[in-house]
């Protein structure tokens, strides 16, 4: 049951992050900038807080009570996933929106599920799975065969991208939707999506470096209702400093492409329908941040944390795909495009199943 559970959370934090955008697109007469940071205010710096403070009691004692070097890592790890998602666009803009994607969304899968395992197998710590213990057991040879396989469901998903493009040769978005503009250079993109991919994985690495705020949260959870098994919203105390990172990358790039841009006044604009528009920026944020509130109770379910980031990546995946059809993003491309991105979607679903699999074998 706990494996099932854990399934259906991360579904819910998957289903989170690929709607999120959702609010964005009824925002009207905005620049970019003005309603990603307004958002983002919310998805980084007002919630994480409030649903800490809802969930663990005295968590900014534990966060005090937390070694500044292991502060400073979750942080520092924030603070390069923020890098990631931004670099992101130039990688789309390189290599197109579809191969973009695929290999940024792949690498992050990869790197964000087996770096932290590979970490273990140096550093050893008690009830961390590593890498060398996966490949030695069957349920975690499975879990592997579940990430190869959600990585063919990517390349396959993005091979329909691909396709959908040069049938429909229509302005280029990225899967929120937002315009994106391309200039193919492979080699140069190439590189761009790597650095893309592995920094925007640093957002599981940071998770692993807080894990002891964490652990305490789920100690004195545990204490405090014995026999109930793992604390659900144990990782919400370690969100606040992680978020922390990605919110001073963010801000600091916003205020930059609002001075740029010359978009300060979108905040006060009284042209457009600024209670509307703030109202729908934050409904974006708060439903941004329930990715990953979610990926933290399927977390404590499944008890490992590459089933967790194949899951929760997975889901992503799966959900922004499926609001393309519902929002007819695909209408118009041929038979064997629309195939293509099914056996995408059916790959990336047996993918997750074979995931939650391994875990029951545990």
């Amino acid at each position: 049951m706990g494996t099932i559970f854990g399934v259906i959370f991360h579904f819910l934090g998957g289903f989170a992050s690929g709607s999120f955008y959702i609010p964005y697109k009824k925002v009207k007469g905005w620049a970019w900038e003005s309603y990603w940071i307004v958002g983002g205010l919310f998805s980084w710096l007002i919630v994480p807080p409030l649903a800490a403070w809802l969930t663990i009691p005295h968590f900014s004692e534990i966060i005090a009570a937390t070694p500044a070097a292991t502060l400073g890592y979750t942080y520092l790890f924030g603070l390069l996933w923020g890098i990631g998602g931004l670099t992101y666009g130039l990688g789309v803009r390189y290599l197109g929106v579809s191969l973009g994607s695929s290999i940024i969304l792949g690498l992050c899968m990869v790197f964000g599920s087996l770096i932290p395992a590979l970490y273990y197998d140096f550093f050893p710590q008690e009830g961390k799975d590593s890498l060398g213990i996966m490949t030695s057991n069957n349920w975690g040879l499975t879990v592997l065969a579940g990430l190869a396989i959600c990585v063919l469901g990517i390349i396959i998903c993005g091979r329909a991208g691909m396709l959908k493009e040069k049938q429909l040769n229509a302005t280029a978005t990225d899967p929120h939707g937002v315009t994106v503009k391309t200039e193919f250079k492979f080699a140069l993109g190439l590189t761009v999506a790597i650095v893309s991919g592995i920094l925007s994985a640093c957002f599981n690495f940071g998770l692993e470096s807080g894990k002891s705020m964490a652990n305490v949260a789920n100690e004195l959870w545990k204490n405090a209702n014995p026999g109930e098994g793992e604390f659900l919203f144990q990782n919400n105390v370690t969100y606040v400093v992680v978020l922390w990172g990605g919110l001073t990358t963010n801000l600091v790039w916003c205020m930059i492409l609002n001075a740029r841009n010359k978009t300060f006044g979108d905040y006060t604009n009284k042209k457009t329908p600024l209670l509307a528009n703030y109202a729908f920026a934050a409904l974006a944020g708060i439903t941004w941040f329930l990715q990953f509130f979610f990926y933290g109770m399927g977390e404590s379910k499944m008890g490992n944390g590459a089933s967790s980031w194949i899951l929760h990546m997975a889901f992503i995946i799966l959900v922004a795909n499926v609001w393309g059809l519902i929002l007819k993003e695909w209408k118009g491309v041929n038979k064997k495009t629309s195939v293509t991105l099914i056996i995408g979607i059916i790959v990336i679903i047996l993918s997750v199943l074979l995931v939650g699999y391994g875990n029951s074998l545990r």
